[in-house]
């Protein structure tokens, strides 16, 4: 930093910290609305007996720095004088040449008075230089100090934070917004009134009366749920009402400062054309089992090379694996996983799709899977349970979803079409007989087909419309994050 002029780095640091000034957080940065990670990361900032750094990480635009704003917007609330509070960016191009040592330096000496605690927010801290071995001193050094660091590189985040946060760091993995998280920041005016727990694994347990007044409650979001489908759960990108405008933002700011900027300057990645065509690939083939050697055989890469593309891709938030489910003590084949990408509208966006894939089934049904497999990916996230699919190696049945617990399974199948039938010899129905199985949903399309299915299983196979399915879903991970 020493042909930085300190003033300069200080102005800089103002411009990120306005409160120092104005005693609040600015106007633009103000969002009324708060995704159930803040939630998440105030508990764990605040938690009296057990302290932890808060390690954020998710894809680009994802609501990261939105979550900072109002941490910061809530201490201050609650009397935090605003000189004990320090937010960095470094994906700001004079912080990159600054160590984290050397920032607090300069905010201690110039703004931050000598105080029992202060609260250090770093964003994007993958761009810090040792921001790992700074992190771990501060914490092991300073009891007094609240730690939370953000990053859209969850490879180098999981790594740093591996070798020097053992028993210091707590990591909360962001998604995109959840159909739950949509409605409340669209502020829907048929948003239904829920109280108390719902789970909607559960719903077998409901009586058939209690089980359709649910879904009469939830009717209404119907309507917007293909909007949020088209749209996405990006939280400022969902907030538009232009479509094409949302779907530019979305291949410029979210995928190509990561396939062109990120993957460079963080990975070492050198032949970036190869890795677009791996990932335009895998939006071809959003939700279908990929074979790397045919990757590899369409974009002409070595099957390692192919292999690395994938999970970079993976580990930048982009797409999820699903790998096959072992049940019953069949080998699987773990080289043909199931990818979907990190959000089901980005593969519009990407192949230029609008308002025509309303009207293609194939098309709304990989959408609807997608975002399925996303929100059970989030909603079980905590529990850290194996999130696959099935097939059967002979018969070639499968289940869309397995989530594996040490102690069962819960199955869950995509039917996101005019017809749903479900017979006695489909894979979810067979399995959903064993005694390992806790829970079976056939997720459909239409908003009068619920209900549970007549066949002579050990737990019984529910069916609901994917809308309110997944409503549920974030409305019962926010219950389960209030109750902590």
């Amino acid at each position: 930093m020493s042909f930085i002029e300190r003033e300069k780095v200080l102005r800089v640091l103002m411009g990120f910290n306005p409160w120092w000034v104005t005693g609040k957080v600015s106007r633009e940065h103000m969002k009324p609305i708060k995704r159930l990670a803040f939630q998440e990361v105030k508990q764990i900032m605040h938690h009296r007996s057990l302290r932890r750094v808060a390690l954020l990480s998710g894809a680009r635009r994802v609501g990261k720095t939105t979550i900072i704003y109002q941490l910061v917007e809530d201490l201050l609330a609650g009397g935090t004088p605003p000189s004990s509070i320090l937010f960095v960016s470094f994906d700001h191009p004079v912080l990159k040449f600054c160590s984290i040592g050397e920032l607090l330096e300069i905010f201690q000496q110039s703004i931050g008075l000598e105080r029992e605690t202060l609260y250090l927010f770093f964003d994007e801290a993958q761009y810090a230089a040792d921001w790992d071995k700074w992190v771990k001193t501060l914490y092991d050094q300073n009891p007094r100090f609240r730690i939370v660091v953000t990053g859209s590189a969850s490879p180098v985040l999981a790594a740093k934070s591996t070798e020097s946060g053992v028993g210091r760091w707590t990591t909360i993995r962001i998604p995109t917004l959840s159909f739950f998280e949509y409605a409340e920041l669209k502020q829907l005016k048929n948003k239904p009134e829920l109280t108390g727990p719902i789970q909607p694994i559960a719903l077998h347990q409901s009586s058939e009366r209690d089980f359709a007044a649910l879904m009469r409650k939830l009717y209404g979001l119907e309507k917007h749920f293909t909007r949020y489908l088209l749209m996405g759960g990006f939280p400022e990108i969902a907030l538009s009402d232009d479509l094409t405008f949302a779907q530019q933002v979305m291949r410029e700011d979210i995928v190509d400062k990561v396939l062109k900027r990120d993957m460079t300057a963080l990975f070492g990645v050198r032949n970036v054309a190869e890795l677009e065509k791996v990932f335009l690939y895998l939006c071809f083939h959003s939700g279908g089992i990929i074979v790397q050697d045919t990757i590899a055989k369409e974009i002409g890469v070595s099957r390692s090379t192919a292999a690395n593309y994938l999970e970079l891709l993976v580990q930048a938030n982009l797409v999820y694996v699903s790998n096959p489910a072992e049940i019953g003590g069949k080998k699987v084949l773990k080289a043909r996983p199931k990818v979907y990408l990190a959000d089901a509208a980005i593969r519009n966006a990407v192949l230029l799709l609008g308002q025509e894939v309303l009207a293609d089934p194939v098309e709304m049904g990989l959408l609807v899977e997608t975002a399925v497999f996303k929100h059970v990916h989030a909603y079980f996230y905590p529990q850290r349970p194996t999130v696959g699919y099935y097939r059967h190696p002979r018969t070639q049945k499968d289940v869309d979803i397995v989530v594996s617990f040490p102690v069962g399974r819960i199955l869950i199948e995509v039917k996101y079409r005019e017809d749903t039938a479900t017979g006695s010899g489909e894979a979810i129905v067979d399995l959903a007989r064993d005694k390992d199985t806790s829970g079976a949903i056939v997720v459909t399309k239409r908003s009068t087909d619920f209900g549970v299915l007549e066949h002579a299983t050990n737990v019984p196979v529910v069916k609901i419309p994917a809308f309110a399915f997944l409503y549920l879903l974030g409305y019962a991970e926010r219950e389960a994050i209030l109750g902590k």
